[in-house]
């Protein structure tokens, strides 16, 4: 097999893909560590067209982030993936190696896991988690780490609440489902994740308890949300998307260079940075 060349690329592949900061963080990384000839891309690429580009890829290329629609469709073009990855059936990293297999991993759920506990939350004895999209296995497997009791899910649709019970099966989590229009009530547990679009919990603000507890709130853009704003107003912890995302992106850069530590506190600068300029 021919040596790997010098020059090294990644990129992150999804659609919509022009908002991702995905290139910024590892961007970041590669200047940091002193990785020249290294380039990080982004591609709009759905899931049709995932196929395609991966029969494209040389050897030139060190790994890739995936976000939605591929993270489930990118697992038939893998040789394997990691138990974190098949806990959700989500791959978001994928890491090319010298002999040329492709494997898959997640690290949205360590990097949850790693944001809460900057932040100080290590362990808790109950949390709710607000809505039940594609975000939620992920948020679901992370309280598996560091929940003891039982999530409560605040979910719109039967449908949501049969796909929340099959995953706290499969996770092993004990998990009670509740109708969104008690959402409110979520806000008193001792850590409330929201894994909803931009706008759906702007109305919950106005019931944040005086004295709130922790939050994580996986939305980067726009930040604050009405709900995080008022959450910090009250003196409640705050963990933001953008969190969520340097950590997960650290764990990416180490894997697909083999450089660790990855530089957390440059990434998160320059994440904030760019958000700001938008």
């Amino acid at each position: 097999m021919p040596a790997r060349p010098a020059a090294r690329r990644a990129a992150v592949l999804g659609a919509p893909i022009a908002h991702s900061l995905s290139p910024v963080l590892h961007r970041t990384a590669y200047a940091e560590l002193g990785l020249e000839g290294w380039t990080y891309d982004r591609f709009e690429v759905d899931e049709k067209g995932l196929p395609g580009f991966f029969e494209t890829l040389g050897p030139e290329w060190a790994g890739l982030s995936l976000t939605m629609p591929l993270k489930r469709a990118v697992i038939p073009l893998l040789d394997g993936i990691s138990e974190t990855a098949a806990s959700v059936d989500a791959v978001n990293t994928v890491v090319f190696s010298e002999d040329g297999r492709r494997t898959g991993d997640n690290t949205d759920i360590p990097g949850m896991v790693a944001a809460l506990r900057e932040h100080g939350i290590e362990k808790v004895e109950s949390a709710a988690v607000l809505g039940a999209g594609a975000t939620a296995s992920s948020a679901l497997a992370a309280l598996a780490r560091v929940c003891s009791g039982e999530v409560t899910a605040y979910v719109r649709s039967e449908v949501r609440a049969a796909e929340m019970r099959q995953w706290a099966e499969r996770l092993d989590v004990a998990v009670r489902i509740a109708d969104w229009d008690d959402a409110e009530r979520a806000l008193n547990a001792p850590l409330v994740v929201s894994t909803t679009p931009a706008g759906v919990t702007d109305t919950l603000a106005r019931a944040v308890p005086e004295r709130p507890t922790a939050l994580f709130d996986v939305l980067y853009d726009p930040w604050p949300t009405v709900l995080a704003a008022r959450w910090s107003a009250y003196g409640g912890a705050v963990v933001s998307g953008l969190d969520l995302l340097v950590h997960q992106a650290v764990l990416q850069v180490e894997q697909m260079t083999g450089c660790s530590p990855a530089p957390l506190e440059a990434m998160r600068k320059a994440g904030e940075r760019a958000l700001a300029a938008r």
